[in-house]
């Protein structure tokens, strides 16, 4: 039977891992300001009635709608 050992090797160095990074952390700290932003803007949409919304050009929210046609109840009752 083989026997056969894995050893996970780390090559990065503490310095690459610890070290300079400046733009990583920049570029998490604005992710978080976009979200935070982005959160706020739907909670101001969502107390706004669909007056207000229409007031300031922001589109409707697309709800599902059922288009009967004429005719089709006459037809479905007359098919009992």
């Amino acid at each position: 039977m083989v026997h056969t050992e894995t050893h996970a090797v780390g090559s990065a160095s503490e310095k690459q891992l610890l070290g300079s990074k400046p733009n990583n952390v920049a570029t998490i700290v604005t992710a978080l300001a976009v979200w935070r932003r982005t959160v706020a803007e739907r909670k101001a949409l969502a107390e706004l009635t669909p007056d207000q919304l229409r007031d300031i050009g922001h589109p409707e929210v697309n709800r599902p709608a059922l288009e009967v046609k004429a005719g089709l109840i006459t037809n479905l009752t007359s098919m009992r």
